[in-house]
């Protein structure tokens, strides 16, 4: 029995395959046979080829297996780093402050006016 290849958005599927064509670009920039990253990787000629193909079915472990073997594993450290939409989502479910009522903020003016008032009237005396 096959297996029923995941359906993917054609965008994400162009995105997996942009990310194949890039491990076999930097493979060929090492001059690494395809059986030589196969073999340091840990999986066959076949799984290399559908690696750089973009196969959806082809688990993540085994991409970062490859990359690993190209020294491009720090690569997979800036997926989903800089998380925009997640922060805008937090930075609006954040509790807004409160309002403080009148008779707090007025209690707050009288006590201003007089921490005030002797230092008033002490430049007034001064002048």
């Amino acid at each position: 029995m096959s297996r029923a290849a995941p359906s993917l958005l054609p965008r994400l599927t162009r995105l997996l395959e942009t990310v194949g064509s890039n491990l076999k670009l930097a493979r060929l920039r090492r001059k690494y046979s395809a059986e030589m990253v196969a073999q340091r990787a840990g999986v066959s000629r076949k799984t290399v080829y559908r690696v750089e193909l973009g196969d959806p079915a082809v688990a993540l472990g085994i991409y970062a297996r490859v990359m690993q073997v190209l020294r491009l594993e720090q690569d997979l450290a800036t997926l989903a780093a800089d998380d925009l939409l997640g922060r805008k989502l937090q930075d609006a479910a954040l509790p807004t402050q409160r309002r403080s009522s009148k008779k707090i903020a007025e209690s707050i003016a009288v006590v201003s006016d007089d921490a005030l008032t002797p230092a008033l009237s002490r430049e007034r005396e001064k002048e």
